[in-house]
């Protein structure tokens, strides 16, 4: 046993600790070569420093470091999304303040908007999520009015010129119609301030609700406005490899 080894944490605890599995199945992983430690197959009994050393699973990163936390928290209408606003108006800071840690959004919505937000003390996944270069997908649930017809829909996935440059749904589903109303489902990758709504404005569908619902392989899915879930080990572990870390 080198060095390393003999200062380490036991492989099998780590990601037992991470909620990857059961020191048990943690065993099992390794004999079965699902675990890598710095890109190098792990070895059974082997020791680790999780604060160094980097650890994947199946292809997906295991965050080691106990002092990170990812959330995600269902925004509500009205709130403003910033952990502390000058003029006193609701923001997600009275949302956090179960969280020992400091944490930051992860992008924003408008006040107006409800959904999706990730909170983070992750710098550098938070700043690589946000950065255009990786264009994580975002899925968003849209009120407009109006019936949708094929020219307009045909529009949006092959580009709409605004006043700041092209931009363009990547998918666009039809989720219900009614009563002179649409309700659709938006795919974009990009984050320009108010994509969306400005998006639909320009082929006259004004947005009255607009819901994030996914961000990258992060899902609303249940989650009641105005309250967080801690994210798994697997969407941490997805959001990773999606960025590249």
């Amino acid at each position: 046993m080198n060095n390393a080894d003999a200062e380490g944490v036991r492989l099998q605890k780590i990601l037992s600790q991470a909620g990857i599995a059961s020191r048990r199945a943690a065993e099992d992983l390794i004999s079965r070569g699902k675990v890598k430690v710095n890109g190098e197959p792990a070895r059974l009994g082997q020791r680790v420093d999780p604060e160094k050393d980097v650890i994947h699973v199946s292809g997906k990163r295991v965050i080691t470091d106990v002092d990170k936390v990812y959330f995600a928290i269902n925004k509500p209408r009205g709130i403003v999304s910033t952990m502390d606003d000058d003029e006193g108006r609701p923001s997600l800071a009275e949302f956090a303040k179960g969280i020992d840690q400091r944490v930051f959004h992860v992008g924003r919505l408008d006040t107006d908007s409800e959904g999706l937000l990730l909170l983070t003390n992750d710098g550098e996944l938070a700043n690589r999520i946000m950065h255009p270069s990786h264009g994580l997908p975002k899925v968003y649930r849209a009120q407009v009015n109006g019936i949708m017809d094929k020219p307009t829909w045909n529009r949006l996935l092959k580009g709409v010129e605004l006043e700041d440059g092209l931009a363009k749904a990547d998918k666009l589903k039809i989720i219900d119609e009614h009563a002179g109303q649409s309700l659709i489902e938006i795919t974009i990758h990009e984050g320009r301030k108010h994509i969306v709504r400005r998006l639909m404005d320009e082929v006259g569908h004004h947005v009255s609700r607009l819901v994030r619902t996914e961000i990258g392989p992060v899902q609303l899915r249940n989650l009641k406005p105005g309250t967080l879930r801690r994210l798994t080990p697997n969407e941490v572990g997805e959001l990773f490899r999606e960025v590249g870390l």
